[in-house]
């Protein structure tokens, strides 16, 4: 079972928005109406993990020392 996040969707332009967390499969398919309330609702597309690997938006160096792949591959 995965969580969810969905937000209202608001009646009138400028209505408030709520969020909610809902726990589903990941078979199911999105909802469209908070199953307590009935409100009408969407579901938020959030991020994953990202990595930053330096302030300067290059790639970091690789590894020095006995890490890995033992410079057998195109990483170095």
């Amino acid at each position: 079972m995965a969580i969810y996040v969905y937000q209202t969707v608001p009646v009138k332009e400028g209505g408030p928005v709520r969020t909610y967390e809902i726990r589903q499969s990941m078979k199911d398919a999105a909802l469209t109406e908070h199953p307590e309330t009935k409100e009408p609702i969407r579901r938020v597309i959030t991020g994953g993990l990202g990595i930053m690997t330096s302030s300067k938006g290059g790639s970091a160096p690789p590894p020095q020392g006995g890490g890995g792949c033992g410079g057998g591959c195109a990483c170095h």
